[in-house]
């Protein structure tokens, strides 16, 4: 892929779903760098899809036209021997595509672009393609307030571009590039479009992060706690730009959170090595858990960094633990894998003046901004 670079920075019916068509305005889409898949439903037995405009449902293969859906109705794709059934169509896979940049209703919400169907090893799946600028009007409601000052949401919509574009170009599965929920991006369709995140999309249009040339695996995450992570000390992989800085955050109560985990449920979390009676924790440069050793009276078990949080249903890994009679209290800061730009702290920046260029050179260390050339 070829960038520019810009400077360098170190229901059934006719009446389901209108009301979500709310504020839809017209406007002009930002420069269209590419196209992003995104799975909507995955192997579902039954799909309600439906178009705000009549829909032509085209074979996936060669692309001819097998029929269409009329505008504003609920029409239920299934299995089929065929491979896909949708009204009276049958075929391997198909296409549905809204006439006049209409919209496509997908489950229970509305989206932009076109749909796929296909048969999935458990029943239906659905990916939506979109446009990459028209995708992100949708994720950076669903990831920050569309409401939230300009200078935020143009951070966020230069990190989400270039998390879909290093998605796609480094992890496609060659069916979607990503998901549409916190496993890749929150991605809801129009209902989390806003003049406020059309606007911040639109000003940033192509723009994305690099490193040596490539897009950069831009994480973000609610809330660090105080101080970001180095990336080696979460997953795996070291990389560059992925280094622990100071979160500017630390004044967030959102962010602050205590849980009690009861014995049992620690045994049921934590499985394989019996029932657990120590634990022995490896802290992070900066304060969080790195890794943390369960002992129990058949083993021993060690998780590290994101799969500890996920393993014990903690809002992050920066906590300390205290011994209580029933089981263990977690007393902890941060909302994530506190990895790259923390979005309460992209707000806490932006209000003091600082501009976006900036936001994203303290969180992502030597990288670029380049834009997407057609």
């Amino acid at each position: 892929m070829r960038f520019k670079f810009l400077s360098l920075l170190s229901v059934q019916g006719r009446f389901w779903g209108l009301a979500t068509l709310f504020w839809i305005v017209l406007v002009a889409p930002a420069n269209a760098a590419m196209e992003i898949r995104v799975a909507i439903q995955q192997g579902v037995n039954q799909l309600k899809v439906g178009s705000s405009t009549t829909a032509t449902v085209r074979d996936y293969s060669s692309g001819k036209p097998l029929g269409q859906l009329a505008a504003m109705n609920a029409f239920y794709a299934q299995p089929d021997p065929a491979g896909i059934s949708l009204a009276e169509v049958q075929s391997s896979a198909v296409w549905v595509e809204p006439s006049e940049k209409g919209y496509v209703f997908i489950g229970d919400r509305w989206y932009r672009g076109k749909t796929l169907l296909l048969p999935a090893q458990q029943g239906v799946t659905a990916v939506n393609y979109v446009d990459l600028e028209q995708y992100l009007y949708s994720v950076l409601g669903g990831e920050m307030n569309g409401n939230w000052h300009q200078e935020a949401l143009k951070a966020q919509a230069v990190a989400a571009r270039t998390y879909a574009v290093y998605k796609r170009e480094n992890e496609s599965n060659g069916i979607y590039d990503v998901v549409n929920t916190q496993s890749s991006q929150v991605y809801k369709g129009i209902a989390s479009e806003s003049p406020g995140t059309h606007a911040a999309v639109n000003a940033t249009a192509g723009q994305i992060l690099t490193h040596n040339n490539k897009a950069i695996l831009a994480a973000f995450h609610a809330c660090s706690g105080g101080h970001t992570e180095n990336v080696e000390d979460v997953w795996s992989q070291p990389l560059p730009y992925l280094r622990g800085v100071a979160g500017y955050d630390d004044n967030v109560n959102a962010c602050q959170w205590v849980k009690t985990v009861t014995g049992a449920e620690l045994n049921q979390k934590i499985t394989g090595i019996g029932t657990i009676q120590a634990l022995t924790p490896v802290l992070s440069p900066y304060g969080s858990i790195k890794s943390m050793k369960f002992v129990g009276d058949r083993g021993t078990r060690e998780l590290r960094g994101d799969a500890l949080r996920t393993a014990l249903g903690l809002r992050s890994t920066r906590f300390t633990i205290t011994a209580e009679p029933l089981g263990l209290r977690f007393n902890g800061r941060g909302w994530g894998h506190g990895l790259g730009m923390s979005q309460w702290g992209a707000y806490n920046l932006a209000q003091q003046g600082v501009r976006y260029e900036q936001i994203l050179s303290h969180y992502y260390r030597g990288a670029s901004i380049a834009k997407l050339e057609r």
